[in-house]
Protein backbone atom coordinates (compact mmCIF):
# COMPACT_ATOMS: atom_id res chain seq x y z
CA UNK A 1 0.00 0.00 0.00
CA UNK A 2 1.40 3.38 -1.04
CA UNK A 3 -1.01 5.66 0.81
CA UNK A 4 -1.89 5.11 4.46
CA UNK A 5 -5.48 5.00 5.68
CA UNK A 6 -5.02 8.52 7.07
CA UNK A 7 -3.73 9.79 3.73
CA UNK A 8 -6.66 8.23 1.87
CA UNK A 9 -9.04 9.96 4.28
CA UNK A 10 -7.23 13.25 3.76
CA UNK A 11 -7.46 12.83 0.00
CA UNK A 12 -11.23 12.41 0.25
CA UNK A 13 -11.57 15.42 2.58
CA UNK A 14 -9.11 17.93 1.11
CA UNK A 15 -8.90 16.66 -2.47
CA UNK A 16 -5.15 16.08 -2.29
CA UNK A 17 -2.39 14.52 -0.24
CA UNK A 18 1.35 15.19 -0.23
CA UNK A 19 3.85 12.39 -0.86
CA UNK A 20 7.27 13.58 0.38
CA UNK A 21 10.46 12.06 -1.07
CA UNK A 22 8.67 9.89 -3.62
CA UNK A 23 11.84 9.90 -5.73
CA UNK A 24 15.47 9.55 -4.71
CA UNK A 25 18.07 12.15 -5.71
CA UNK A 26 19.46 9.66 -8.24
CA UNK A 27 16.03 9.20 -9.83
CA UNK A 28 15.48 12.95 -10.01
CA UNK A 29 18.83 13.26 -11.79
CA UNK A 30 17.84 10.60 -14.36
CA UNK A 31 14.57 12.37 -15.08
CA UNK A 32 16.15 15.82 -15.31
CA UNK A 33 18.63 14.49 -17.87
CA UNK A 34 15.68 13.10 -19.81
CA UNK A 35 13.97 16.51 -19.68
CA UNK A 36 17.05 17.98 -21.33
CA UNK A 37 16.58 15.57 -24.24
CA UNK A 38 12.84 16.15 -24.53
CA UNK A 39 13.30 19.93 -24.55
CA UNK A 40 15.17 19.74 -27.86
CA UNK A 41 12.36 17.95 -29.72
CA UNK A 42 10.31 19.82 -32.31
CA UNK A 43 6.87 18.21 -32.33
CA UNK A 44 3.20 19.03 -31.79
CA UNK A 45 3.56 17.56 -28.29
CA UNK A 46 6.00 20.33 -27.29
CA UNK A 47 4.69 23.84 -26.56
CA UNK A 48 7.05 26.80 -26.17
CA UNK A 49 6.93 30.34 -24.81
CA UNK A 50 9.20 33.30 -24.03
CA UNK A 51 11.58 35.30 -26.16
CA UNK A 52 13.80 32.32 -26.88
CA UNK A 53 11.11 29.68 -27.39
CA UNK A 54 11.68 27.98 -24.06
CA UNK A 55 9.63 24.76 -23.74
CA UNK A 56 6.58 25.29 -21.51
CA UNK A 57 4.82 21.94 -21.73
CA UNK A 58 5.74 18.53 -23.14
CA UNK A 59 3.07 15.85 -23.55
CA UNK A 60 2.86 12.07 -24.05
CA UNK A 61 5.95 10.66 -22.41
CA UNK A 62 4.22 7.53 -21.05
CA UNK A 63 3.70 5.65 -24.33
CA UNK A 64 6.32 3.53 -26.09
CA UNK A 65 5.87 5.27 -29.44
CA UNK A 66 5.92 8.87 -30.65
CA UNK A 67 8.48 11.66 -30.67
CA UNK A 68 8.26 12.31 -26.92
CA UNK A 69 8.20 8.67 -25.76
CA UNK A 70 10.42 8.32 -22.69
CA UNK A 71 11.62 5.14 -21.02
CA UNK A 72 12.19 6.61 -17.52
CA UNK A 73 8.99 8.66 -17.45
CA UNK A 74 7.00 5.67 -18.68
CA UNK A 75 8.64 3.40 -16.13
CA UNK A 76 7.79 5.82 -13.31
CA UNK A 77 4.10 5.75 -14.30
CA UNK A 78 4.02 1.98 -13.70
CA UNK A 79 5.80 1.87 -10.36
CA UNK A 80 3.89 0.82 -7.23
CA UNK A 81 4.62 4.30 -5.85
CA UNK A 82 2.72 6.04 -8.65
CA UNK A 83 0.20 3.60 -10.14
CA UNK A 84 -0.44 2.10 -6.72
CA UNK A 85 -1.33 5.51 -5.27
CA UNK A 86 -3.63 6.26 -8.22
CA UNK A 87 -5.44 2.96 -7.72
CA UNK A 88 -5.99 3.81 -4.05
CA UNK A 89 -7.21 7.33 -4.80
CA UNK A 90 -9.68 6.10 -7.44
CA UNK A 91 -10.57 2.91 -5.57
CA UNK A 92 -10.14 0.91 -8.77
CA UNK A 93 -7.34 -1.28 -10.16
CA UNK A 94 -8.39 -0.95 -13.82
CA UNK A 95 -6.84 2.39 -14.78
CA UNK A 96 -5.32 3.93 -17.90
CA UNK A 97 -3.42 7.19 -18.42
CA UNK A 98 -5.52 9.95 -19.95
CA UNK A 99 -2.36 11.97 -20.57
CA UNK A 100 1.03 12.87 -19.19
CA UNK A 101 2.60 16.30 -19.28
CA UNK A 102 5.79 17.98 -18.17
CA UNK A 103 5.29 21.61 -17.15
CA UNK A 104 8.54 23.52 -17.51
CA UNK A 105 8.03 26.94 -15.93
CA UNK A 106 11.19 28.70 -17.03
CA UNK A 107 13.10 31.08 -14.79
CA UNK A 108 11.89 34.71 -14.99
CA UNK A 109 9.69 34.13 -18.08
CA UNK A 110 7.61 31.14 -16.94
CA UNK A 111 4.00 32.28 -17.10
CA UNK A 112 0.88 31.74 -15.02
CA UNK A 113 -1.72 28.98 -15.08
CA UNK A 114 -5.07 30.57 -14.09
CA UNK A 115 -7.47 28.95 -11.63
CA UNK A 116 -8.99 25.84 -13.13
CA UNK A 117 -10.24 22.30 -12.53
CA UNK A 118 -8.76 19.54 -14.66
CA UNK A 119 -12.19 17.98 -15.09
CA UNK A 120 -13.36 21.25 -16.63
CA UNK A 121 -11.75 20.21 -19.91
CA UNK A 122 -11.74 16.45 -19.38
CA UNK A 123 -15.55 16.45 -19.28
CA UNK A 124 -15.45 18.10 -22.71
CA UNK A 125 -13.24 15.21 -23.83
CA UNK A 126 -16.29 12.98 -23.38
CA UNK A 127 -15.48 11.70 -19.89
CA UNK A 128 -18.74 11.46 -17.99
CA UNK A 129 -17.68 11.20 -14.34
CA UNK A 130 -14.95 12.87 -12.23
CA UNK A 131 -13.35 9.54 -11.37
CA UNK A 132 -9.87 10.83 -12.25
CA UNK A 133 -6.74 11.79 -10.38
CA UNK A 134 -3.38 13.37 -11.10
CA UNK A 135 -0.05 12.61 -9.49
CA UNK A 136 2.50 15.42 -9.77
CA UNK A 137 6.22 14.90 -9.17
CA UNK A 138 8.57 17.82 -8.51
CA UNK A 139 11.80 17.75 -10.51
CA UNK A 140 12.97 21.05 -8.99
CA UNK A 141 12.43 22.58 -5.58
CA UNK A 142 9.00 24.23 -5.71
CA UNK A 143 8.82 27.66 -4.06
CA UNK A 144 6.24 30.40 -3.90
CA UNK A 145 8.49 32.89 -5.71
CA UNK A 146 9.18 30.22 -8.31
CA UNK A 147 5.52 29.83 -9.25
CA UNK A 148 4.48 26.76 -7.25
CA UNK A 149 1.00 25.28 -7.47
CA UNK A 150 -1.75 26.54 -5.17
CA UNK A 151 -4.62 24.27 -4.11
CA UNK A 152 -7.94 25.27 -2.58
CA UNK A 153 -8.58 22.45 -0.07
CA UNK A 154 -12.04 20.94 -0.21
CA UNK A 155 -12.99 22.75 -3.42
CA UNK A 156 -13.33 19.43 -5.27
CA UNK A 157 -16.60 18.91 -3.38
CA UNK A 158 -18.16 21.78 -5.33
CA UNK A 159 -18.22 19.51 -8.38
CA UNK A 160 -17.40 20.62 -11.88
CA UNK A 161 -17.85 24.34 -12.56
CA UNK A 162 -18.55 25.31 -16.17
CA UNK A 163 -15.27 26.80 -17.42
CA UNK A 164 -14.52 29.60 -19.87
CA UNK A 165 -11.98 29.52 -22.69
CA UNK A 166 -8.77 31.35 -21.73
CA UNK A 167 -6.42 32.38 -24.53
CA UNK A 168 -4.18 34.65 -22.46
CA UNK A 169 -1.52 32.02 -21.75
CA UNK A 170 1.02 30.25 -23.97
CA UNK A 171 -1.02 27.05 -23.75
CA UNK A 172 -4.70 27.92 -24.28
CA UNK A 173 -7.15 26.05 -22.08
CA UNK A 174 -10.42 26.08 -20.11
CA UNK A 175 -10.14 28.17 -16.92
CA UNK A 176 -12.61 29.01 -14.16
CA UNK A 177 -14.70 32.20 -14.32
CA UNK A 178 -13.37 34.78 -11.80
CA UNK A 179 -16.75 35.09 -10.07
CA UNK A 180 -16.74 31.36 -9.24
CA UNK A 181 -13.16 31.58 -7.97
CA UNK A 182 -14.00 34.51 -5.68
CA UNK A 183 -16.95 32.62 -4.22
CA UNK A 184 -14.88 29.48 -3.68
CA UNK A 185 -12.14 31.48 -1.95
CA UNK A 186 -14.75 33.03 0.32
CA UNK A 187 -16.15 29.60 1.15
CA UNK A 188 -12.94 27.60 1.54
CA UNK A 189 -10.39 30.12 2.82
CA UNK A 190 -6.86 30.81 1.67
CA UNK A 191 -5.26 28.57 -0.97
CA UNK A 192 -2.37 26.34 0.08
CA UNK A 193 1.05 26.66 -1.64
CA UNK A 194 2.36 23.28 -2.76
CA UNK A 195 6.04 23.82 -2.04
CA UNK A 196 8.62 21.10 -1.62
CA UNK A 197 11.92 19.57 -2.62
CA UNK A 198 12.82 17.88 -5.89
CA UNK A 199 11.51 14.32 -5.59
CA UNK A 200 8.43 15.26 -3.56
CA UNK A 201 5.01 14.53 -5.03
CA UNK A 202 1.32 15.23 -4.53
CA UNK A 203 -1.79 13.45 -5.77
CA UNK A 204 -5.00 15.43 -6.31
CA UNK A 205 -8.62 15.12 -7.38
CA UNK A 206 -9.66 16.19 -10.87
CA UNK A 207 -12.17 18.73 -9.52
CA UNK A 208 -9.75 20.36 -7.07
CA UNK A 209 -9.34 24.05 -7.92
CA UNK A 210 -5.70 24.97 -8.53
CA UNK A 211 -3.50 27.58 -10.16
CA UNK A 212 0.09 28.78 -10.30
CA UNK A 213 1.70 32.18 -10.65
CA UNK A 214 4.53 33.63 -12.72
CA UNK A 215 8.02 32.28 -11.99
CA UNK A 216 9.78 35.33 -10.55
CA UNK A 217 12.89 33.40 -9.57
CA UNK A 218 16.18 32.67 -11.32
CA UNK A 219 15.48 28.93 -11.19
CA UNK A 220 13.36 26.80 -13.52
CA UNK A 221 10.36 24.96 -12.05
CA UNK A 222 9.89 21.56 -13.68
CA UNK A 223 7.01 19.30 -12.67
CA UNK A 224 5.73 16.04 -14.13
CA UNK A 225 2.00 15.16 -14.17
CA UNK A 226 0.43 11.71 -14.58
CA UNK A 227 -3.34 11.90 -15.18
CA UNK A 228 -5.20 8.66 -14.47
CA UNK A 229 -8.76 7.59 -15.31
CA UNK A 230 -10.81 4.49 -14.66
CA UNK A 231 -11.07 2.28 -17.73
CA UNK A 232 -14.82 2.12 -17.14
CA UNK A 233 -14.91 5.94 -17.36
CA UNK A 234 -13.13 6.23 -20.71
CA UNK A 235 -14.28 8.98 -23.10
CA UNK A 236 -17.37 8.63 -25.20
CA UNK A 237 -17.21 9.90 -28.78
CA UNK A 238 -17.33 13.68 -29.18
CA UNK A 239 -17.18 15.98 -32.18
CA UNK A 240 -13.72 17.32 -33.00
CA UNK A 241 -11.89 15.44 -30.24
CA UNK A 242 -8.62 16.83 -28.93
CA UNK A 243 -5.39 15.17 -30.12
CA UNK A 244 -4.24 11.86 -28.69
CA UNK A 245 -1.49 13.51 -26.67
CA UNK A 246 -4.08 15.13 -24.38
CA UNK A 247 -6.96 12.66 -24.85
CA UNK A 248 -5.49 9.19 -25.02
CA UNK A 249 -7.19 6.51 -27.06
CA UNK A 250 -5.16 3.77 -25.39
CA UNK A 251 -7.71 2.55 -22.84
CA UNK A 252 -6.08 -0.76 -21.97
CA UNK A 253 -5.66 -1.16 -18.20
CA UNK A 254 -2.07 -0.68 -17.12
CA UNK A 255 -0.33 -3.04 -14.73
CA UNK A 256 2.11 -2.28 -11.95
CA UNK A 257 5.71 -2.85 -13.02
CA UNK A 258 9.10 -2.86 -11.29
CA UNK A 259 9.80 -0.18 -8.69
CA UNK A 260 12.54 1.38 -10.80
CA UNK A 261 12.67 3.96 -13.58
CA UNK A 262 15.54 2.57 -15.64
CA UNK A 263 13.86 -0.71 -16.62
CA UNK A 264 15.26 -1.66 -20.07
CA UNK A 265 12.25 -3.88 -20.82
CA UNK A 266 10.19 -0.71 -21.28
CA UNK A 267 12.27 0.65 -24.13
CA UNK A 268 10.73 0.60 -27.64
CA UNK A 269 13.61 -1.56 -28.86
CA UNK A 270 12.74 -4.22 -26.30
CA UNK A 271 9.20 -4.44 -27.58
Amino acid sequence: MTLSAAQCAQYDTDGFVRMPSLLSDAEVSILRDEVGRLATIEDECVFREGTDGTPKTVFRMHESDGATASVPFRALSLTPRVLGAARQALKDDALYIHHTKLNMKGAVEGSVWPWHQDFGSWYLDGIAKPHMTTLMVMLDDATEVGGCLYFLPGSHKRGRIAPRWDDTTAYKFWALPPSDVRQALADHGDPIPITGKAGDAVIFDCNLMHASSHNLSAQDRWQMYYCFNRVANRPRDVENPRPDYVRSKNWQPIEIGPDRIDDPSLSPAAE
